[in-house]
Formats: C-alpha cells, sequence, structure tokens
C-alpha cells in the first residue's frame, strides 16, 4: 500500500473561517502515487517520466507519446482495503490557489493535489494555475485531448479528497467550440478540439491550387468569430504608438498583390516518425499540406506606412492571432525582419484565398502569409504586429517547432538549444496509388506532389517501382515562377510498366531542389521526438493483381 504523508496547508487569513477542515495537517493518502515517502532522486526521475508522459500539451493540441515512458504508478489497493477520501466544500477547495496553501483542483467530483505536477505541465506551469483552486473541465473543454484515458490515469494518481455530497454541481461549462464553421466530410479528422484535419491524399494531386474546402486544417484554439466591419489589425509603430488598420483600409490603402505558395505544417508525414519511435504530436499523413493563390497587401508595404525602413536594424517581426485560451494568451509567432521588408519575399497580409474572402478556418480576414516557411508562421486571424529585437515569446515559438537530433528526448530536451524552423526542407510525396491498394497488371501511373521551402524550386523527381534499385524520372506540371521565388510546389507523374510476374511493388519517390538539396533515404536518422520535418523517401507497397 502507498505510503501516508502528511501534508500541511496554510489558508489566507480572510478564507480561514470557511476552511476549517482544510486549512489544519491533513493526511493524503495518494493510492496511485509515486511521490509518497520517494527519495529526492526517485521523484526526479518520476518526473522526467511524467513529463514525458503527461497527456496532452497546451497550446499544441498535441498527444505526448509516452511509450516506455509510462508513469509507474503504485498499484492501488482494493476497494476494501483503500481508506474513504475526506470530503471538502468547494471554498475549501479554493484556499488552496498557491505553492504555499498546495495547489487542488477538481474534477467532476473529485478532488487532486497536483502541487507536484506544476513544473511537469507541458503547456508551462502558469497555464494550469489558472485553475488552482477550481474545476479543470473549463480549460479541458480547450483541448478534448485530455479526456484520454491516460491522461485520467495520471491526475487519479493525484486524487486527494472529494466533494462533499451537498455542493451544488458547478455551472455548465459553455462549449468554446461551438462556434467553430462546418467542415467537408471528406477530410480526415487528426483532433476535432481544437480541429485538425487533412484531405485525402489523392484528392491533392488533382487540381494545382487546393479547394479551400480541402485544404488542411491547424488550429491550435477554437476559431474566433471576427466581425469584418469592425475588425482593427494593430501596428505597434517604431515610437511605440500603434497604428491601427481596418479591413476596409488595408484593401484601399495599400496595393493589392498575389502570390501562389504552398503551405506545409510541419508535423506533416509525422506519422512516418511513429512508426520508428512514437512522438509528440497529430497523427498527420502526407496531407497537411496545400498550395494556394493569396492576394492581399505586401507585408512591407504596411510596416513602411507605420513608419520602418528596410535598413532600421531590427531583427524580428512579431504577430499576435486573435484565437485565445481561456487566459487571454494569443496564438503569436514571428519571422526575421529582412524577410518581412524584402520586397522579393512576397509576404502578405492577406484576406483572400484562391479568389475568395479568406475562410474562417484559414484566418478570417486577415492572415499572413510567409511563402517558403513552416505553416507555424503564417498567423491567422491576425491581431497585431510589433516590430523589435526579440524573437516572439510565444509557446509557439519558443517552446514548439524546432528540431532535435534522434538522441534527445524528454528527458534531455533544451528549447532554447534549437532555432524556431523557418525555411522548410525538400519534400515530396506519392498520393497516388494510395498504400495498400490493389493494382492491374501492366503500365502504372504513380502521381504525387514535391516542395521545397525558402523559394527553391522542384528540379527533379525520381519515381522507382521497386524499392530503389531502377528509377524513373517524372514529369512535372505546375505554374511557372521567378527563380529563387518559387513558392508554389510541383505536381508530378510517371508512367511505368509493371515487372511481370511481380506480386507486390514499393514504391519510392525522392525530390531534388534548385540547390540540389535531396531528400534523405530513411526516417531514423532524422527522427526528432516533435516529429516535424519529416522528408524522407516516401514509401507506398501495393498489390498486383494477378494476369
Amino acid at each position: 500500500m502507498a505510503s501516508i504523508k502528511p501534508l500541511s496547508c496554510r489558508c489566507w487569513a480572510s478564507a480561514w473561517t470557511t476552511c476549517p477542515q482544510a486549512c489544519t495537517t491533513w493526511m493524503s493518502p495518494h493510492p496511485h502515487s509515486t511521490w509518497s515517502g520517494s527519495s529526492d532522486g526517485s521523484r526526479r526521475r518520476g518526473r522526467h517520466r511524467l513529463a514525458a508522459a503527461s497527456g496532452a500539451l497546451m497550446g499544441l493540441g498535441a498527444v505526448l507519446a509516452y511509450a516506455g515512458h509510462r508513469r509507474q504508478v503504485a498499484e492501488p489497493p482494493g476497494p476494501a482495503l483503500r481508506p474513504p477520501f475526506p470530503k471538502y466544500t468547494r471554498a475549501e477547495v479554493a484556499c488552496h490557489r498557491s505553492e504555499a496553501e498546495r495547489v487542488w483542483v477538481t474534477y467532476g467530483s473529485d478532488i487532486f493535489d497536483i502541487t507536484d505536477f506544476l513544473e511537469l505541465h507541458p503547456g508551462g506551469k502558469g497555464k494550469i494555475l489558472l485553475a488552482a483552486g477550481g474545476a479543470l473541465e473549463p480549460f479541458w473543454a480547450l483541448y478534448a485531448v485530455h479526456g484520454q484515458p491516460h491522461v485520467l490515469e495520471i491526475l487519479h494518481g493525484y486524487k486527494v479528497g472529494e466533494l462533499s455530497p451537498e455542493e451544488p454541481p458547478p455551472p455548465a461549462t459553455g462549449d468554446p467550440y461551438a462556434g467553430d464553421p462546418p467542415r467537408h466530410p471528406a477530410l480526415k479528422v487528426n483532433s476535432a478540439r481544437p480541429f485538425n484535419a487533412e484531405p485525402p491524399a489523392e484528392l491533392l494531386s488533382e487540381t494545382f491550387l487546393t479547394p479551400n474546402q480541402l485544404f488542411f486544417k491547424r488550429n491550435h484554439l477554437p476559431v474566433p468569430t471576427v466581425d469584418p466591419a469592425t475588425y482593427q489589425l494593430q501596428v505597434q509603430g517604431p515610437d511605440g504608438r500603434p497604428l491601427s488598420l481596418s479591413l476596409a483600409e488595408l484593401r484601399s490603402r495599400f496595393p493589392r498583390h498575389e502570390v501562389t505558395a504552398t503551405l506545409q505544417c510541419a508535423g506533416n508525414r509525422r506519422s512516418e516518425m511513429n512508426a520508428v519511435r512514437q512522438v509528440k504530436g497529430l497523427e498527420w499523413g502526407t496531407a497537411a499540406i496545400g498550395t494556394a493563390r493569396w492576394a492581399g497587401a505586401r507585408l512591407r508595404d504596411v510596416l513602411a506606412h507605420a513608419g520602418y525602413a528596410p535598413d532600421d536594424g531590427h531583427n524580428h517581426v512579431c504577430f499576435e492571432g486573435l484565437d485565445r485560451d481561456l487566459s487571454g494568451t494569443t496564438y503569436g509567432a514571428s519571422i526575421p525582419f529582412r524577410k518581412a521588408m524584402n520586397a522579393e519575399e512576397d509576404v502578405l497580409l492577406a484576406y483572400e484565398m484562391n479568389g475568395e474572402a479568406l475562410p474562417r478556418d484559414h484566418g478570417f480576414p486577415v492572415r499572413v502569409v510567409v511563402p517558403g516557411v513552416v505553416g507555424a508562421r503564417n498567423v491567422k486571424w491576425l491581431g497585431r504586429i510589433s516590430v523589435g529585437p526579440d524573437e516572439s515569446q510565444s509557446h509557439w515559438q519558443q517552446n514548439d517547432y524546432k528540431g532535435f537530433s534522434p538522441s534527445v528526448d524528454w528527458d534531455t530536451v533544451d528549447f532554447t538549444t534549437a532555432p524556431a524552423i523557418q525555411e522548410m526542407p525538400v519534400q515530396s510525396a506519392i498520393t497516388e496509388p494510395v498504400p495498400g491498394a490493389t493494382v492491374p497488371p501492366g503500365d502504372l501511373t504513380v502521381k504525387g506532389y514535391a516542395w521545397s521551402g525558402g523559394g527553391r524550386g522542384i528540379v527533379r523527381v525520381d519515381v522507382s517501382l521497386d524499392g530503389g534499385q531502377t528509377w524513373h524520372v517524372a514529369t512535372l506540371a505546375g505554374e511557372e515562377q521567378v527563380p529563387g521565388r518559387v513558392w508554389a510546389w510541383k505536381l508530378w507523374q510517371v508512367t511505368a510498366p509493371i515487372p511481370p510476374g511481380v506480386t507486390h511493388l514499393n514504391i519510392l519517390c525522392k525530390a531534388v531542389d534548385a540547390s540540389y538539396n535531396v531528400q534523405p533515404d530513411t526516417v531514423a536518422p532524422i527522427w526528432n521526438l516533435r516529429g516535424v520535418l519529416s522528408n524522407a523517401w516516401h514509401r507506398v507497397t501495393v498489390t498486383v493483381e494477378r494476369e
């Protein structure tokens, strides 16, 4: 049976009269806890394991892969041996809002002391402290992944009590996603809350421009509802005073500029890294990528209007979205100032996508489009722009969307040691045939896409039907763009005979960009704990019908 550890609790003087039971020394049974009676060293090891296993990343909407790191909990005693949990009122729980008083939260009718978990919370200590002394439900509603069994198992390791039966139920929590827009039924949903989905890969090669409804959706928070009539973009000027621009002013004051650009999520093809070793993040296939014709004002024109010049010596341009969590924290990211001010980089404040107003899922009414750069920097629902010496301090710039060596794990990772991903590496994937398909003998047509970041166009795609023993050069199709500013993908296809007597084909593709960068042949050497930048040769195995 787990050892029992006494914990002292001090309430605020003003709350003492309402918390007589909770404001005295109490005994915590902690039937599942690894902390009670453990040494400092074993606590640290347990904390590393728990950090890797803690369920969901606040702000990422991603499941932590905890594989072999799963928290080792003490076997709970049977119902007959487990002592009854003490009962507390909500007022008594509310006394526990800081580490000095121990941090308590409720979930349903159960009470948990999460003080020892504060430093382990993947979304940061500050986020979890927002629920201190109260209910988890309003916060967990933002990320449905919290309701998964392993997350609840971890939480129950911290149970210290139950709400008094006389306590009325809390007010019903509003659904923060109730206002999300409808989505196309063909999308494969990787996460419903927040919504993240990709189209069937075979639809990507049907058209050069990806239809808006089928363009992959990558949201970190609920989709905000923005009134275009009252929308105001705040741009911090060099003197610190903000410039405020309405949607109508963005359209009328600045020349409309168009750019055809591919956007790709950093986690595209993450599922292939999971096949090597479990990573943390959404299980994206090959379709977290799409191409659209974007239109809007150049960012450099807006910054110049606000008073900035290309040679001002600033380092970064920071963006904040209008999507926010319950604490008011917004999604944020940044790009280098020199990129923002360079006319040849084509950075837009876009208000149109494929000839239509931006769909809500894609940033209506205004989003940033940074061609050649990872999707995470293309901030949607843009609310504020600032310029300064430092990168965005957003979680998504500082503690996510960075690549690490395969040797780095969640016990050793230090996000300050890696730069934030900006330009993406060369990429290609097969869209047809789909994995596991059965194909007729004879000639086989293979289709796919290829793209490289930084404006580096695709010069060649090689395709093999026999696992890499022989290769065929694919035919490329797509919009012609200026060298060095090739922001859009190439669609490719090749038709080749299936060797007679073959029952299975191992189809491979690899792309070469204008700098002669080529994809690595296998996933293992580029594996990383976040599963980003997955760009190894793509492999599809199909069965050949018997003649």
